[in-house]
């Protein structure tokens, strides 16, 4: 309940979700491209709905804490089938019905749900391995969503795990100021912001402070280590299709990073313009297709 008594989640017949306006276009990846078969593509685009809607309550900056986890405790009910009448949860059993044709296990979306569960609540990391072990929660998921949709990958979830990390950070450190003004969470390792003698009060300055680019420098040095590892994500998957795509990302992934290092994202958004993303999947595509990634 809320301090005026009311209750913290809309009634059966409202909606739950608090659309925040981004869409695919402002992913740091191709969502249900040409470059996916065309029976998977209506499966993709449910799970990116399901995850846009659990992330922007998580996100919303009105909500307060126990409000978000209460929505995001609903919206897993949905997806388990155990509060599947409530109107306010199409979003989710869409999701549901995906994956019964599809025979995926709900543990994906679930941890995802976790994961912004967590958001809610906590906007410090002690250190890189407490982010990864968000980020292992609110990104590998959806790795491993799709190896899952399209036939597996003899090496496992390994490498798709490394490039949805690797994504995540590149992400946090594009949003870092926006995050740290708009809801107060710092992506950003404690341990390495207290050696570099960095505050998080150092996010709201125009510009990056020496202190502060040697944290985003150390993410970066992390986040180059993760795209080594997820190099071998093309030649394992099953489907060629989505080899072709992992390929696209990974080549996106290894752009931004380059781009992190040179630029501040404190000045500026460090984003790929449309021709820039176009060729990096491109690129991506073209050393896929002439086996120049796999290992």
């Amino acid at each position: 309940m809320s301090a005026q008594g009311e209750p913290l989640v809309p009634s059966t017949g409202g909606s739950l979700e608090t659309p925040s306006g981004k869409d695919a276009a402002y992913e740091n990846f191709p969502v249900g491209s040409f470059l996916l078969p065309a029976h998977a593509r209506p499966h993709v685009a449910a799970f990116y709905r399901f995850a846009r809607a659990i992330d922007d309550i998580a996100d919303n900056p009105d909500l307060a804490p126990e409000d978000k986890v209460a929505r995001l405790d609903q919206f897993a009910q949905g997806l388990t089938g155990e509060n599947g009448d409530d109107p306010g949860l199409e979003t989710a059993r869409r999701m549901r019905r995906s994956l019964s044709e599809t025979s995926i296990t709900p543990q994906h979306c679930l941890d995802l749900i976790d994961a912004f569960k967590q958001d809610a609540v906590k906007g410090r990391y002690e250190d890189w391995d407490d982010l990864m072990h968000y980020c292992i929660r609110s990104a590998a998921p959806v790795g491993r969503y799709l190896i899952d949709l399209h036939g597996g990958s003899t090496n496992g979830y390994g490498p798709s795990d490394a490039l949805c990390n690797a994504l995540q950070v590149i992400n946090h450190l594009q949003d870092c100021q926006d995050d740290y003004r708009t809801l107060n969470r710092v992506y950003l390792p404690g341990d390495w912001m207290a050696e570099a003698g960095a505050a998080v009060e150092d996010l709201n300055r125009p510009v990056l402070t020496p202190a502060l680019r040697q944290v985003i420098d150390r993410c970066l040095a992390g986040t180059g280590t993760l795209l080594l590892e997820a190099r071998a994500l093309p030649g394992g998957v099953v489907s060629r299709r989505l080899a072709m795509e992992s390929a696209a990302i990974l080549q996106i992934a290894e752009r931004l990073t380059a781009l992190l290092r040179d630029r501040d994202p404190l000045a500026r958004r460090v984003a790929l313009g449309k021709t820039g993303y176009l060729w990096c999947c491109v690129v991506g595509v073209g050393r896929e297709l002439l086996g120049l990634g796999r290992q």
